[in-house]
């Protein structure tokens, strides 16, 4: 329920400013003057926020450091409301006005997760899951120690993506733009001389001659095509996800699919562990697997669950492995611990084919690059030959 933050004045006359939970804008009128008191402004404190919160695409760094030092906090037996106000010390611009607004919920008597509930753009579900039940048994402090480690580990996980991913889209920019510049800038004059003699020049030349009158005279079209290009492939792998993600799936040795059934496993692990009912852990990893075919099985196996079938029964499609670990777990009483060492097999398999993908793609990057560099060095030389052979 929204939270609006107000200003007026009591029947004595004095200035007095709050905050009153209420579903709209005229209910929140109501409630503020059934208090006697007489409002000069009232608006919902929590838009604003979310609106600048929307924008802003990442907030896993702030979700690590907040949980973190939270965790630290209550282990020391910091209150909850002096702990979260130390740390909106730490934050600045529209991550203290968060933690300004939920330590404001908690001094009015709401509990911590109702307070997160405002923020879903920033706090997943899973996360005020663990939250309230970490307040239902009042063992909060392990709670959010537990959740730093996991969001910590997410975090690992994402870097080591990223830093797979840069290395060779900044490979390709840079190839981009030297050759833009090599085709639209140097080379027109180098041909020129050739296109001057008049005379048959080879094949691969006049390719490199039809090249760079394209870069020179058509780049706008080029720009144009590449942006369509990229337009349209987006829209279409948006459109046709459930597809792509299935294929991703059936692929064998598929460098995602480790991602994958690691996020699944190492999520199921941690909220069971965490004390969620085995339905709604599923409800939330199944989201947490980044792939729609994946998470379309999960939700398929809580229906089949909640009719009474074992989990690895109710898991179709899934590696024999996986299913093979989760039923020992069923079957001895610690399907926790089977789902941990999933994650952690489905985690070393990633950064092997991870570690694997980047050394194969490192020298292939470089053997294209030498090969359009032996393309235009052949494609100049060949005519300067030619032309050396008609001196003599």
């Amino acid at each position: 329920m929204p939270i609006f933050k107000y200003k007026g004045f009591t029947k004595q006359g004095s200035e007095i400013t709050g905050s009153i939970e209420a579903s709209n804008l005229n209910e929140a009128l109501l409630k503020v003057r059934s208090e006697g008191i007489y409002p000069s402004d009232i608006a919902d404190s929590q838009s604003k926020l979310k609106k600048g919160f929307f924008a802003r695409s990442n907030n896993a760094l702030f979700l690590e450091n907040f949980t973190r030092q939270l965790s630290i906090l209550l282990i020391a037996e910091v209150p909850l409301r002096d702990a979260i106000q130390s740390i909106s010390y730490e934050n600045k611009s529209y991550y203290r006005d968060i933690l300004v607004c939920i330590k404001d919920r908690i001094s009015e008597g709401a509990s911590l997760y109702r307070a997160l509930q405002d923020f879903k753009n920033i706090f997943p579900d899973y996360y005020i899951s663990m939250i309230q039940a970490g307040e239902q048994v009042g063992n909060l402090p392990d709670v959010t120690k537990r959740l730093a480690d996991y969001i910590e580990n997410q975090n690992r996980i994402k870097s080591r993506v990223y830093t797979a991913m840069t290395y060779p889209l900044l490979m390709i920019i840079i190839c981009s733009i030297v050759l833009s510049f090599l085709f639209t800038f140097v080379i027109p004059k180098i041909v020129k001389v050739f296109s001057e003699t008049k005379s048959s020049l080879p094949f691969i030349t006049e390719v490199l001659i039809a090249l760079s009158n394209l870069f020179v005279n058509y780049w706008w079209l080029m720009l144009i095509i590449v942006i369509s290009a990229y337009i349209s492939v987006r829209e279409i792998l948006k459109k046709q996800r459930l597809l792509l993600d299935r294929i991703l799936l059936k692929i064998p040795g598929n460098l995602l699919q480790s991602l994958y059934y690691s996020r699944f496993t190492r999520t199921l692990a941690f909220l069971l562990e965490g004390g969620i009912p085995l339905l709604k852990a599923l409800d939330i990893s199944a989201h947490s697997t980044g792939n729609k075919e994946l998470e379309k099985r999960v939700f398929q196996a809580k229906e089949k669950v909640s009719e009474g079938q074992r989990l690895s029964a109710s898991l179709q499609g899934l590696p024999p492995f996986l299913l093979q670990l989760i039923s020992i777990g069923e079957k001895s009483g610690k399907l926790t611990e089977s789902l941990k060492k999933a994650a952690d097999s489905y985690d070393m398999e990633f950064n092997r084919r991870i570690t694997r993908a980047i050394a194969v793609l490192e020298p292939l990057l470089i053997v294209i690059m030498g090969a359009i560099v032996f393309f235009i060095v052949l494609a100049v030389l060949l005519p300067i030959f030619q032309l050396n052979q008609l001196i003599k």
